[in-house]
């Protein structure tokens, strides 16, 4: 999508920027991990298909990816940009809106390595990532979904933290289905999104603006701070 070809959204820990030529090299890498291929439900590509679906992606409508890297000890904003293309890729975060913002939009991240995972990469990258979806492609929170292996405990756990609650066991895929604000427990259905509440009793859906509904999200998940956090990444 080339809403953020030349954005990036800085936390504590990660920095988002748009996925570009230079990141695919080691993105190849990773996917040639037997568990990282398990966890995505993803095929192995070739380099040159690697180089093709990076393409492709930057120009969908219907695909909104940041690359995520570690943060630099003593990273100066506004942004050094230099700085940041040197930074070490940790691992990615997706949005597919397959019917547009007005169904379902499912959401997806990625730490490659085990020893990045539970240093609270993930959790910020999607507490930065939702709340930056939802103000800019006005998606109504209740439309979020995860997807998640019903055996990937860490992830679902993340997900909780974050708001989102399972609706849904698919067992021919052996994974559940999350939604955010969703209440109550999964069946062999669609579980609805519930009476519009979550968490904390933060609206999700319902009357308002979906500008104000974002904002809600951005609240709840902790990043009402967003906007002194995005900067153009040249």
């Amino acid at each position: 999508m080339r809403l953020n070809e030349n954005t990036v959204v800085y936390g504590d820990k990660v920095v988002l920027v748009p996925y570009r030529h230079e990141h695919v090299l080691r993105y190849h890498e990773w996917m040639r991990s037997p568990e990282l291929l398990e966890l995505t439900a993803s095929e192995p590509l070739s380099l040159d298909a690697e180089y093709e679906m990076q393409r492709k992606w930057h120009l969908d409508d219907d695909k909104l990816t940041f690359i995520l890297l570690e943060r630099p000890a003593g990273l100066a904003v506004p942004l050094d940009t230099e700085a940041l293309k040197s930074a070490r890729m940790v691992g990615d975060v997706n949005l597919f809106l397959h019917n547009g913002p007005a169904d379902n939009v499912e959401c997806e991240i990625m730490i490659a390595h085990a020893d990045d995972r539970r240093r609270g990469f993930a959790r910020e990258a999607l507490t930065l990532f939702l709340s930056y979806a939802t103000l800019s492609l006005r998606i109504p929170p209740a439309h979020l979904i995860a997807r998640i292996g019903a055996k990937n405990a860490p992830s679902i756990a993340l997900f909780e933290r974050l708001g989102f609650r399972v609706t849904k066991l698919v067992a021919v895929w052996d994974e559940v289905e999350m939604r955010f604000g969703a209440k109550g427990g999964p069946d062999n259905g669609e579980n609805e999104a519930g009476d519009g509440v979550a968490g904390d009793g933060v609206a999700v859906d319902g009357p308002g603006t979906a500008d104000e509904q974002g904002a809600n999200v951005a609240r709840f998940l902790g990043a009402e701070e967003l906007a002194p956090r995005i900067g153009t990444y040249d």
